[in-house]
């Protein structure tokens, strides 16, 4: 115990990096999947709770492939956009881009409109592809 001591006092930068480090992967393991679904919840929620799904990646990338009923929204123009999702304001709206990165950023915007059931599809469209989850290209 005395060794444990006297490495705190002789390293305490060491340390105090340490315990801000721990407690950061300890706050994201715990609150990190909050207000996102995987593929499989997010499948759920579309056929049982009528699910939005909002797609923030470029019109190019999503006529390459999307999921079924999406909406396109750009993330570079999302936030002049946002009014076009208010007639879903009460559904629970999924926001989707490539890895799950962007679809980050659309979701905190939607919340300071004040949607409240907003999640962010976690993985984004590479996830919901690798799940075996179907695709389109029809707009």
């Amino acid at each position: 115990m005395q060794q444990l001591i006297e490495f705190t006092m002789n390293h305490w930068v060491l340390v105090l990096s340490f315990l801000v480090v721990a407690g950061l992967l300890i706050h994201n393991l715990l609150l990190g999947t909050k207000g996102s679904v995987d593929p499989q919840s997010a499948t759920e929620m579309i056929n049982h709770q009528n699910a939005v799904v909002v797609d923030v990646r470029p019109a190019a990338d999503f006529h390459k492939g999307h999921i079924i009923n999406a909406i396109s929204i750009p993330i570079n123009g999302f936030k002049n956009q946002i009014n076009s999702l208010n007639k879903h304001k009460e559904q629970p709206i999924i926001v989707s881009c490539r890895s799950g990165s962007q679809s980050q950023a659309a979701c905190q915007q939607l919340k300071k409109e004040g949607f409240e059931q907003v999640y962010n599809l976690r993985g984004g469209i590479l996830a919901w592809q690798s799940a075996n989850l179907p695709i389109t290209r029809k707009k």
